[in-house]
């Protein structure tokens, strides 16, 4: 389905929705951070300014006393600047890394509840870039960028104040060159900008590439493609290195571009204020302290020119985090809508069609049947004919355009999704198991079960004699994806899952169709076990196990075109006939 899109955000509103996000709540240490680059720049500042009395108190006058006070006063300045320092380093490390955390639960959690719509439409390499990436750089822009900017500012300020307390006219003149360096910045900044949104994107094309490499390794080694993969990264490396090389250049040129700057301006002071000192006007003290001024505040400067870039990349990392905040998914409950009871679990669908968003080509059209508490319904036909939609429908994974899937009476929109969900158990072709213990994964859906439910629930699924034979038993970690295990073994702790959730609905999504005839029959065992009473609603491609169905449906094209039992579609001779004659010739060429 189509999410609702939102335009993008100005930079204004980025900056204060990550100010009232994630600062805000922060805002004690935040400030005291800033307080802390506050008086980092004012020491900074006295340490110029305390140059002329030095000077000229110690070599020049040889002032009784200063040879105590003056090092005293330049090592206190010293030490507080070091503490503060300190101060906002750990402050900063300690918000930026709890921004971080906010930023990657916020989005993390909205991505798990987005719509299956969405999250198919973009390779998950791409939300793991943002999950990983993106809240780096807000992080850096937040914290680290505004303090230390506003630090360097400062040190900026406090330098032209010393200098204009020892040559007003010269001052001005320096401040007159400040647009100078401003254009120089922003010229730089449209540069940085463009390069951090196109690193970006290609970060999130590395990671895509590389998980699925790393997702398809079986095939890409049988098909000997390891070198066509490695081609293929590389492709994607280098168009990322490109975008990062175009934004360290512009970095490393803007630093420079204002020194250099700034350094023809330091010349032509020295000249000027070497002039002035030969003629009277001007102490020795006076002038070391003005070019120490000039120095620090060229060095801040250039600092300002550098974070530039930081607050673009940050911009851009949060204008695309808000981007993906924004999107409501279509499928949410509606206002008022009310736990589903437990009932009969009668399953109805009402004319039901269904498009993907932005398509007018329909996946479903016209769909009405009825599956009722203790029934089989068997839904099959050609592949890409809409089961697996219509399988979707029930739990609202997708919802419907045009009809109404109702359980017991109760439109499925008009309920709360957990009360809906509470009452459906999943097995697909192939379950997904997390990599963690084999009684985690059974009691997924229920964390709370005992360990004898959890033996209970595998006994009934034909899981316990096996999981029993592992040398960690029920704590054996399973893998990535349950890769230490076999497809059979994978199946059946997944029928143990749905047995220990106990729902009065079963969809049952190829559950069988990928195992050996060994592994098949434990499994179907198992399921039979596992649908006695229940509300079932299974798709199947191998017949032979939809026969003993109540009803079977055959799916072409996103219509129902045939229905009834084994039997009597048999001898209508229409698709399943011809479905399961080819099926009887498959088996006996394969025999």
């Amino acid at each position: 389905m189509s999410e609702r899109e939102t335009p993008e955000l100005s930079a204004r509103a980025v900056i204060g929705r990550v100010a009232r996000a994630y600062m805000a709540p922060r805002w004690k240490g935040w400030v005291t951070a800033l307080i802390a680059g506050i008086c980092v720049a004012y020491t900074s500042a006295e340490l110029i300014r305390i140059l002329e009395p030095a000077v000229n108190d110690l070599m020049v006058n040889h002032k009784p006393g200063a040879l105590i006070a003056l090092p005293l006063i330049i090592g206190a300045l010293a030490i507080g600047r070091a503490v503060a320092q300190v101060i906002q380093a750990s402050l900063v490390n300690r918000i930026g890394n709890g921004v971080v955390g906010d930023i990657q639960v916020q989005l993390f959690g909205k991505l798990v509840r987005a719509d299956l719509a969405r999250l198919r439409s973009q390779h998950s390499g791409a939300y793991v870039s943002s999950v990983l990436y993106d809240a780096g750089l807000i992080r850096e822009a937040a914290t680290s960028g505004v303090i230390n900017y506003t630090q360097h500012a400062l040190t900026v300020i406090g330098a032209i104040t010393v200098m204009v307390s020892n040559d007003r006219l010269l001052s001005l003149v320096l401040v007159a060159a400040v647009p100078g360096v401003n254009a120089i910045m922003r010229r730089f900044s449209k540069r940085t900008t463009k390069a951090a949104k196109g690193a970006m994107a290609e970060t999130s094309a590395l990671s895509t590439a590389i998980m699925e490499s790393l997702d398809g390794v079986r095939v890409v080694k049988i098909e000997n493609r390891e070198g066509y993969e490695e081609a293929r990264v590389a492709e994607v490396v280098g168009r990322r290195q490109r975008f990062l090389v175009k934004g360290a250049n512009a970095r490393a040129r803007a630093a420079p571009a204002t020194e250099l700057l700034m350094t023809l301006i330091t010349a032509a002071v020295i000249a000027y204020a070497g002039w002035r000192s030969q003629s009277g006007q001007m102490t020795v003290g006076a002038f070391v302290a003005f070019i120490g001024a000039l120095g620090l505040a060229s060095q801040s400067l250039r600092q300002l020119a550098n974070l530039q870039t930081v607050f673009a990349e940050g911009l851009s990392a949060a204008r695309r985090l808000f981007e993906a905040l924004d999107v409501e998914p279509e499928v949410r409950e509606r206002p008022g809508a009310q736990p589903l009871p437990r009932g009969e679990t009668t399953i109805r669908f009402e004319e039901v069609g269904f498009a993907y968003g932005g398509s007018e080509e329909p996946v479903l059209a016209g769909i009405s049947f009825e599956a009722h508490r203790g029934e089989t319904i068997a839904l099959v036909g050609p592949s890409g004919g809409g089961k697996s939609t219509i399988l979707n429908l029930i739990p609202r994974f997708y919802d419907p355009t045009e009809g109404a899937v109702r359980v017991d009476g109760f439109d499925v929109r008009d309920v709360t999704l957990p009360s809906l969900r509470a009452q459906i158990a999943l097995v697909t072709q192939e379950p997904f198991l997390f990599d963690d213990t084999i009684a985690a994964n059974i009691a997924y859906a229920r964390p709370d079960a005992t360990q004898a439910q959890i033996e209970q629930a595998a006994s009934a699924a034909a899981a316990h004699d096996f999981i029993s034979g592992l040398p960690n038993g029920y704590q054996t970690r399973v893998g990535e994806a349950g890769a230490r295990l076999s497809g059979g073994q994978r199946q059946r702790i997944a029928i143990a899952r749905a047995f220990l959730k106990d729902a009065p609905i079963l969809l049952l999504d190829e559950a069988t169709s990928a195992l050996d005839t060994e592994s098949e029959a434990q499994v179907q065992a198992a399921l039979k076990r596992l649908m006695a009473g229940r509300t079932t609603i299974l798709i199947a491609h191998r017949l032979s196990t939809v026969r003993g169905a109540d009803r079977i449906y055959v799916i072409d094209k996103g219509r129902i075109v045939e229905r009834g039992d084994h039997t009597s579609l048999i001898n209508q001779r229409g698709l399943y006939a011809r479905l399961a004659q080819s099926q009887d010739l498959e088996a006996e060429s394969a025999a």
